[in-house]
C-alpha cells in the first residue's frame, strides 16, 4: 500500500488472468500428497456410506407409497438413459484431471463441448420418447423420456466444474455435494409421492437431484467458462477421452452380453439367478471401487513426473484397497450358501453355485481399478481401448459356448476368460510404467492369502455349528470367526501393519478436518 496525493493507493492485486489459473495450479498439492489421498479416500468411502443409507431410505419410504408399476416404468427409460449417458461426457472430465498443466483456455473449450454433448444427447433421447413408447407398448413412457433427457443439459453444465473439484483434490466438499443433492432429490421424491403423483415422483428426484448437484457445483466451484476459442491445443485432451470412451462402451457391452444371451437362450427364471448371483459378487466392488478411482487418479496424475513417488502411492492405495475388497470375495465364496440365505431368502438358493461359480472373476474384479488408474493417470488411454477391442470377442466367444452347459457353464466361461485376460490387462498396462508387474501381483498375493487362511477357518467353523442354527446367527459367527483370523493373518507382513495403521491414522485426522 502506498501513498499519492494524499490519497490512499492499493497494491496492485493479481491480474484476472491469474485468478482464473488458480483453479488450475496443482503445485500446493504435493506438499502432503499421500495424506491427502488417504484422507481423501477416506471421506470418500464415508460418503458412499451416507449415500447408501439414503437410498436405503429411499428404497422403504417410496416401496410404501407407490406401486411397482411406478418403477417399472422409470426402469424402461433408464435402460437407454444409462446407455447414452455413458458418452455424455466423452472422457473429457477426466481428461481435465490428469494433465499436468491445464489453462483456462483449455478447460473453457472442453466447457462448451460437454454443455453442446449434453444439449445434444438429450435431443437424442427426447427424439427417442415415442420409439421407446412403442417399443414397451406404454404411452406414459413419452413423458417420462422427455423429462428424464433435462438431466443430461444439467450433467453437460457441471462436468468441467466437477472435474476442477476433483483435480483440486476437494473430495470433502465433493462428498458433501453429492450427499446434499441426493437427499434433496429424495425429499421432492418422497413429498410428490406423498402428495399423489405416482411415478412423476421418482421423475422428479432424479432432476432435482441433478439441479441441486448442478447449483452446488456452480456455487463451491466459482470458475466460469471463457468464449469458445480454437487451437488452445485440446486435441490431445479429445483424443484421451474418445479413447477412453470407447474402452467404456466396449466393456460395457461385454459385461453385459452374458445376461442377454442368458435371457434369450435360457429363459427370464435362468437369467434371474445368473444377475443376482452376479449383482451379490459386485456390490461391494461397485460401492468401493468406483468411487476410490475419483480419489487416487487426481492424486497420481500429480505424480507423472515423480515416478518413485508416482510407483509409493500407486502400490499404497493398491494394497490398501486389496485388504479391504479381496477378503469379502474370498469369504463370499466360502460362505456363499449362509451369504444368499441371509441376503435373499431360501427360494434363492440356486443362486448359491452360480455364486462361487463366478467367485474367481470377482477376485479379479476386487483389483479392476489397478489396470485404469495406470492408464488414466498417464494418459495411456488407449491401451485401455486395445484391451478392450481384444478382450470383448474373447469374452463374447466364451460366453457362446459357454451357454451349451447352462447358466453355470456360462459362469465358469467368465470366470475361465475374465481372470487371464484381466492379469494379461495388467502387465500390458504396467509396461514402461513406474510400478512394475510384480509389485501388483505381490500386493494383491498379500490381501490373497490371508484372505484364504481365514476364509478356510470361517468355512470348518460353519461345519462345526449346529444344524438348525438360524443362517444370520451362523453368518455373523463366521463373520467374526474370519475377520479374527484375517486381521492375524494380514498383520504378519509389516508392509501390511503399514497401511492397516496408515488407514486408521488417515480416518483420525479426516475426523478432525
Amino acid at each position: 500500500m502506498g501513498f499519492r496525493n494524499n490519497r490512499v493507493v492499493s497494491a496492485p492485486g493479481p491480474s484476472p488472468p491469474d485468478i482464473k489459473q488458480r483453479h488450475f495450479e496443482t503445485d500446493h498439492l504435493l506438499k502432503d500428497l499421500h495424506g491427502r489421498s488417504f484422507r481423501g479416500g477416506v471421506v470418500t468411502i464415508g460418503g458412499q456410506a451416507v449415500k447408501f443409507l439414503l437410498q436405503l431410505i429411499s428404497t422403504v419410504v417410496l416401496a410404501r407409497l407407490l406401486k411397482p408399476q411406478d418403477f417399472g416404468l422409470i426402469a424402461m427409460v433408464t435402460a437407454i438413459v444409462v446407455l447414452i449417458g455413458m458418452c455424455r461426457e466423452l472422457g473429457l472430465s477426466q481428461a481435465t484431471v490428469q494433465r499436468s498443466e491445464v489453462t483456462h483456455a483449455q478447460v473453457s473449450v472442453l466447457f462448451w463441448i460437454n454443455a453442446a454433448l449434453g444439449g445434444s444427447f438429450a435431443l437424442i433421447v427426447a427424439g427417442l420418447a415415442p420409439a421407446v413408447a412403442w417399443f414397451y407398448h406404454e404411452p406414459r413412457l413419452i413423458g417420462i423420456t422427455l423429462a428424464l433427457s433435462i438431466t443430461f443439459v444439467l450433467s453437460g453444465l457441471t462436468a468441467q466444474h466437477y472435474a476442477l473439484l476433483r483435480r483440486q483434490m476437494r473430495f470433502k466438499i465433493m462428498a458433501v455435494i453429492e450427499a446434499a443433492s441426493m437427499a434433496s432429490g429424495i425429499a421432492a421424491g418422497i413429498v410428490m409421492a406423498w402428495r399423489g403423483f405416482g411415478y412423476w415422483s421418482l421423475v422428479g428426484m432424479q432432476i432435482v437431484t441433478s439441479a441441486v448437484n448442478c447449483l452446488l457445483v456452480w456455487i463451491t466451484c466459482d470458475w466460469r467458462p471463457g468464449p469458445f476459442q480454437r487451437r488452445v491445443g485440446v486435441k490431445s485432451m479429445l483424443a484421451f477421452g474418445g479413447n477412453l470412451t470407447g474402452f467404456t462402451l466396449l466393456n460395457y457391452f461385454t459385461r453385459n452380453f452374458d445376461n442377454i444371451l442368458i435371457g434369450r437362450m435360457l429363459g427370464s427364471t435362468a437369467i434371474g439367478i445368473y444377475s443376482k448371483a452376479y449383482g451379490l459378487l459386485m456390490i461391494p466392488m461397485s460401492q468401493i471401487n468406483a468411487p476410490m478411482g475419483g480419489v487416487v487418479i487426481p492424486a497420481l496424475s500429480r505424480l507423472q513426473q515423480r515416478p518413485a513417488e508416482y510407483a509409493t502411492l500407486y502400490l499404497r492405495a493398491l494394497g490398501a484397497l486389496s485388504l479391504v475388497t479381496v477378503p469379502l470375495v474370498v469369504f463370499s465364496f466360502f460362505l456363499a450358501k449362509e451369504v444368499v440365505l441371509v441376503m435373499l431368502g431360501s427360494k434363492w438358493l440356486p443362486v448359491a453355485r452360480v455364486f462361487q461359480l463366478l467367485a474367481p472373476a470377482a477376485l479379479v474384479g476386487a483389483i479392476s481399478f489397478a489396470p485404469g488408474w495406470l492408464c488414466v493417470s498417464r494418459g495411456r488411454t488407449r491401451t485401455q481401448l486395445h484391451y478392450a477391442m481384444i478382450s470383448a470377442p474373447v469374452c463374447v466367444a466364451a460366453f457362446v459356448i459357454g451357454i451349451k452347459w447352462g447358466i453355470e457353464g456360462v459362469a465358469v466361461a467368465f470366470s475361465v476368460v475374465f481372470t487371464v485376460l484381466f492379469w494379461a490387462y495388467i502387465w500390458y498396462a504396467s509396461k514402461d510404467s513406474p510400478v512394475k508387474f510384480s509389485e501388483i501381483v505381490r500386493s494383491f498375493l498379500s490381501a490373497f492369502v490371508p484372505s484364504c487362511f481365514a476364509g478356510v477357518a470361517a468355512w470348518l467353523c460353519e461345519r462345526a455349528l449346529p444344524t438348525g442354527l438360524s443362517p444370520i446367527i451362523a453368518l455373523s459367527v463366521c463373520a467374526l470367526v474370519f475377520a479374527i483370523c484375517y486381521m492375524l493373518a494380514v498383520t504378519v507382513s509389516k508392509r501390511n501393519r503399514l497401511l492397516v495403521f496408515g488407514g486408521i491414522s488417515a480416518l483420525r485426522k479426516s475426523l478432525h478436518l
